[in-house]
C-alpha cells in the first residue's frame, strides 16, 4: 500500500513539473574576466542514481572524506530513509536527524565526523516524509531552505538520496547545483538511466535554473574484464566529456570500511579504493575551478 501511494506521490510532483513552472532562481552566476565561473562557497551536490547498487552512498561518504583530506570543509546529508550513509559512518538514531528538520520541528543540526566534516543524520522514520510533506505547499524547497542558512559554513554540501524519484530526490536536485552519477560498469549499467536525466532536465526547466549534470563516474571497475572495458567505452561515448577520468576500481577495502564506520582513508588509505577516490575528488575541484590549499596533509 505505501509503496503505491509513493507511486503516485511521484506521477504526481513530476506532472506538476511539467504543468506547473512554479519559482525558478534568476541570480546569474558570477563569472571571472575570461568568462569562467567563479566557485562560490557551499556548493551542493547531489550524488544520484535510482538504480541501486551503483556505490552511491559508499561514494558520498569517500568524496566527502576525500574532498576533506584535501582541506575542504564538507558537509554530507544522509537523505535516504535507509540511513545507510548515517550507519556506515557509525550513527545511529540519532535525535539530531533529518527528518526532524523536514517536518519542521528543528533547523538542520550536523553531527562533527571529523575536523572540517559534519552530517546531517538520516532516520527509518524518514521513509514516511513523502506521505507526510505531500501537501505541504513549496514541498519541492523544503531542504534548499534549510540547507540556506548554513551553506556558507562549508565549501561542499553533498547530498546522499534515496534509490527513488520522489519528493525526497526532487527535493536534493531542487536544492542543488550539480548532480553526480555514479554507473557501475556493468551490464545494464544505463538502463533506466534516461528517466533520472528527464527529471533533472524538468527539474532545471521547472525548479531550480543552476542545476547542471556535474558528471559521471565509473564504479566497481575491473580493467581485466572485456564487458567492463567495453560498458566503459559506451557510457564514454554517450556521456563523452561528462564523464571523469578516475575509475572506481572494484576493492573490497571499500566494502569493510562502513563494517568499521570510517571512510577508507581512515580505514585502508594505501588501498585502490583510497586512491581513486582521492583523485577523483581531485578532479571534482578541478572542474569546479577551485585551487588547492598549499598543505593538504593536515590529516
Amino acid at each position: 500500500m505505501v509503496r503505491e501511494e509513493l507511486s503516485g506521490i511521484t506521477l504526481y510532483l513530476l506532472m506538476s513539473l511539467i504543468s506547473n513552472p512554479g519559482k525558478q532562481n534568476n541570480i546569474d552566476k558570477p563569472m571571472c574576466m575570461d568568462n569562467t565561473r567563479i566557485q562560490p562557497k557551499g556548493k551542493v551536490i547531489t550524488v544520484s542514481n535510482h538504480k541501486g547498487g551503483v556505490g552511491k552512498t559508499t561514494s558520498v561518504i569517500n568524496i566527502g572524506a576525500g574532498l576533506n583530506r584535501l582541506g575542504k570543509r564538507v558537509l554530507l546529508i544522509d537523505l535516504d530513509p535507509q540511513a545507510n550513509l548515517s550507519q556506515s559512518l557509525g550513527l545511529i538514531d540519532q535525535k539530531q536527524n533529518i527528518y526532524r528538520a523536514l517536518k519542521g520541528e528543528s533547523p538542520l543540526e550536523p553531527i562533527r565526523v571529523l575536523k572540517g566534516l559534519d552530517i546531517v543524520a538520516s532516520t527509518l522514520d524518514l521513509s514516511g516524509a513523502e506521505i507526510e510533506l505531500s501537501s505541504e505547499a513549496g514541498r519541492e524547497y523544503i531542504l534548499r531552505e534549510l540547507i540556506e542558512p548554513i551553506k556558507s559554513s562549508y565549501d561542499y554540501v553533498i547530498i546522499d538520496n534515496p534509490p527513488s524519484l520522489g519528493l525526497l530526490t526532487i527535493n536534493a536536485l531542487t536544492a542543488s547545483s550539480e548532480v553526480l552519477i555514479p554507473l557501475q560498469a556493468q551490464y545494464l549499467a544505463l538502463q533506466g538511466l534516461t528517466k533520472l536525466l528527464e527529471v533533472i532536465e524538468k527539474i532545471r526547466k521547472r525548479l531550480n535554473k543552476e542545476l547542471e549534470l556535474g558528471g559521471v563516474f565509473i564504479t566497481q571497475y575491473d580493467s581485466r574484464k572485456i564487458l567492463n572495458r567495453d560498458i566503459v567505452a559506451s557510457i564514454q561515448s554517450h556521456f563523452k566529456q561528462d564523464v571523469f577520468k578516475t575509475k572506481i576500481r572494484d576493492n573490497v577495502a571499500l566494502a569493510e570500511a562502513p563494517t568499521q564506520g570510517v571512510d577508507i582513508f581512515r580505514y585502508s588509505p594505501k588501498s585502490y579504493g583510497a586512491e581513486d577516490y582521492l583523485a577523483l575528488c581531485k578532479e571534482i575541484i578541478k572542474r569546479n575551478k577551485q585551487i588547492l590549499p598549499s598543505n593538504t596533509n593536515n590529516h
